[in-house]
């Protein structure tokens, strides 16, 4: 634990209000880390758009409004990036700052400009790390601290600068949570094969139940999947929507049977997952990526090898005591543990950091 206030900038991706109204993980952990950490005492100011920002920070905008409608655009990443270097290079200037924290992705760039004023950077890396941006994060040498968010992320790609491993958090009392349960089992997530909406579809039918889908399908490949392979799947009583906003999403969430995570790629570590738990609905997943990291298998959920072995899973949710999912979440994933994480982090990057003046 920290025995000092520390004052993190904290740079923010240029995409969606923190936290975001629908689609948005990242927002979503960005505002409770915020907001967590000004609970326990320390300053952040944030650097990004000019978003609906909720959270007890001060915003720096770089950027007149949220760039929703240029999500992945390489120019938007660019410019935010050169954008936001001028911002906090000033920030470093005219402020007391110990550390900076980036969580978007062309920002780690900045890195060593911030580490010439003195001031180490933190960069949590959201995305994957182990295939085409491997040779990006690895770049970045020992210029940015990398935190993971589940060891299997860090494991496959053990070589870069790791400082640390922070599990995502959130704020229990901002989730509903009931035990009484309506027959249907619902899906989050985009619309991407990787994802396994179909894969959802399948295992909820088999088991005797309808399913109420939701995902971002923006990207052309999200439409296509969507319109060609879930769409015909469908039967009566079935619901596929666009993203839920923030309260829909709880709803949706809260009276589920359960939740299908059928993720078929290295997911580093899946916030719908701990948000279902939350609200006391189990998670039947595949083990992918930090799945088994998340889900306590048999009291939170299970974990299966197989595509054939979900259905049978589904119809085993009875077994599964819906306080004790939200228990898991209140015990491994609450901010504050997340908090907590983060100014451990902080606390080894300035220990690390090298003072300008001998640069």
């Amino acid at each position: 634990m920290a025995d000092r206030s520390l004052s993190v900038v904290m740079v923010v991706p240029p995409y969606y209000d923190l936290p975001p109204a629908g689609y948005g993980g990242i927002e979503a952990v960005v505002a409770d880390l915020v907001d967590g950490l000004i609970g326990a005492g320390h300053k952040v100011t944030l650097v990004g758009a000019d978003c609906d920002n909720a959270t007890m920070a001060e915003m720096v905008p770089v950027w007149p409004r949220a760039q929703t409608d240029r999500l992945d655009d390489p120019e938007i990443e660019v410019a935010h990036a050169m954008l936001t270097r001028r911002a906090v290079e000033h920030l470093i200037v005219e402020r007391d700052v110990d550390v900076i924290h980036d969580h978007s992705f062309g920002g780690p760039l900045n890195a060593h400009a911030y580490g010439q004023l003195g001031v180490p950077t933190v960069v949590t890396t959201h995305g994957v790390v182990h295939t085409h941006n491997r040779r990006y994060y690895r770049g970045l040498g020992k210029d940015a601290g990398l935190i993971s968010i589940s060891r299997r992320q860090r494991s496959l790609a053990p070589e870069l600068n790791w400082l640390d491993t922070v599990y995502n958090g959130l704020n229990p009392a901002d989730w509903p949570f009931t035990s009484a349960k309506q027959d249907y089992a619902v899906f989050l997530g985009r619309y991407h094969p990787d994802k396994g909406a179909h894969l959802a579809v399948m295992a909820a039918h088999e088991a005797g139940l309808r399913i109420v889908l939701a995902g971002k399908k923006v990207e052309r490949a999200e439409r296509q999947y969507y319109e060609d392979v879930v769409v015909p799947m469908l039967k009566p009583g079935d619901e596929a929507i666009d993203v839920a906003d923030a309260t829909l999403k709880r709803e949706m969430l809260l009276n589920a049977r359960c939740m299908l995570f059928p993720v078929r790629w290295q997911e580093p570590f899946g916030m719908v997952m701990i948000e279902a738990m939350a609200c006391g609905t189990p998670v039947v997943a595949l083990d992918s990526g930090a799945v088994r990291e998340v889900i306590d298998t048999g009291v939170s959920g299970i974990v299966c090898d197989h595509p054939s072995e979900l259905a049978d899973a589904v119809r085993r949710m009875e077994e599964i005591d819906p306080a004790a999912c939200r228990r898991h979440v209140v015990e491994r994933f609450d901010v504050s543990a997340m908090t907590q994480g983060y100014v451990d982090a902080y606390e080894l990057a300035t220990r690390k950091a090298v003072p300008a003046m001998t640069r």
